[in-house]
């Protein structure tokens, strides 16, 4: 099965250019190809991931894949599905996140030298306002750039003409790939339709109309609901650790409705086809098993943290389910517990029942606290506590940090010890 086959068995083709003709070219040749990122922030999120995962697969087939990382374009601000102008960040906030979003994408890719990062301000800054308007602005008709989408969405309520200009700087990128590195592929959102077939029609008006150059575009990835995937409750769900932690994103592929987890399987992961149809019908027979959304939370975390990360992931699910959380290190209970309530205390050893009434609010009265205690619901870092007279001490587990407070079958509390 040719790469372009197998991206159409996984949906993941929206549309090409020139059907015919790429799928010639990635039979005769390894194939330079690229995809985009402009660096808008320090991170991606799983919507950023899509189209790199098909470059990843390109990669795996034995193609040439390339990133651009927008130093330049990523100061001027992409139109595409904004409908206001972006607020222009400083050229020192574009390297921060140039940097940041470069680990990302080595961590993603590898550095066994099958693949390159290349920032598109190396070349377009070296380009003077007059060459701009003479060899480039002269090949774009207005009336052309007008109708492309990304444009034509913007022309109510108003685009600038540095937004209105990116898609010229997008092609010029094509363009100096094409020439330097025979990239002849552009990789890129359903959104992006506009701005890569531009390119190609500035390589044509530059190096012949019979120059093989090529886009191929990825559908808009809408959950079952008919909504965008992508977010969380919480927001976005991010690549980098300190934004989404490693559990928080297992959980999140984990967390899959039935109807969605096959399409997903196929998006996001480097599945076969008997694999992802031995979990299709896992999904039929035994939904209540739940073996398509634990492999799609495992491989997709191993993909982008590493197999540590979801050995850990693995862990606080387990222990959260059964309640055994005595074994947990202090950074899986920051995990962990990231979203349950919380309260910060002091590290002082105390009675029990006045820690959870004054101290921690867990419980609203001591009466209550006794009763729950008597009563077996009380349970502290794991462990059942049911003497009205123990003592708590904060020092006693998790480096000083934590105590967990169960109540009950699933109720749990955090409680922070302060710094002394």
């Amino acid at each position: 099965m040719s790469i372009i086959d197998e991206l159409k068995w996984r949906g993941a083709i929206n549309q090409q250019t020139d059907e015919a003709g790429l799928g010639e070219l990635v039979k005769d040749k390894a194939v330079g190809l690229y995809v985009g990122i402009d660096p808008t922030g320090d991170s991606m999120h799983i919507g950023h991931l899509i189209p790199f995962m098909i470059l990843k697969r390109f990669q795996l087939a034995g193609h040439r894949p390339y990133i651009i990382i927008g130093g330049a374009t990523g100061s001027i601000g992409d139109p595409s599905g904004k409908k206001s102008e972006r607020v222009l960040q400083t050229m020192d906030q574009v390297r921060h996140n140039q940097e940041c979003l470069t680990k990302q994408m080595e961590h993603l890719f590898g550095q066994d030298g099958t693949f390159k990062i290349v920032n598109n301000y190396d070349w377009l800054s070296k380009i003077s306002l007059l060459d701009f308007l003479r060899d480039y602005g002269k090949l774009f008709n207005v009336n052309n750039m007008l109708n492309k989408e990304v444009v034509a969405s913007r022309l109510e309520v108003g685009i600038s003409y540095t937004e209105f200009t990116y898609q010229i700087l997008q092609s010029i990128d094509f363009l100096h790939l094409f020439q330097a590195e025979d990239v002849q592929l552009q990789i890129g959102g359903a959104d992006q339709w506009g701005n890569i077939t531009a390119g190609i029609d500035l390589i044509h008006k530059l190096k012949g109309s019979d120059a093989k150059a090529y886009g191929l575009t990825i559908p808009l990835l809408l959950k079952e609901d008919g909504t965008k995937f992508g977010k969380s409750e919480g927001g976005n769900v991010w690549l980098d650790p300190e934004k989404t932690s490693p559990y928080e994103f297992y959980q999140f592929w984990i967390n899959t409705n039935d109807k969605d987890v096959i399409k997903l399987l196929k998006y996001f992961t480097f599945l076969d086809q008997d694999q992802i149809k031995e979990l299709e019908t896992a999904v039929a027979t035994h939904p209540e098993k739940r073996e398509a959304q634990r492999r799609l939370a495992e491989e997709v975390t191993e993909f982008v943290h590493g197999h540590d990360a979801v050995v850990e992931a693995e862990h606080i699910t387990k222990a959260l389910f059964s309640g055994d959380v005595a074994d947990l290190t202090a950074s899986e209970i920051e995990q962990g517990f990231k979203k349950m309530p919380s309260v910060t205390v002091s590290a002082d050893k105390k009675n029990l029942v006045e820690w959870l009434v004054d101290d921690t609010k867990i419980e609203s009265s001591r009466r209550q606290a006794r009763e729950d205690l008597t009563n077996g619901a009380i349970r502290i870092n794991g462990e059942k506590v049911t003497d009205t007279q123990a003592e708590v001490d904060p020092s006693s587990a998790f480096d000083g940090k934590f105590v967990i407070v169960r109540r009950g079958k699933k109720r749990y509390f955090l409680v922070r010890i302060a710094k002394s």
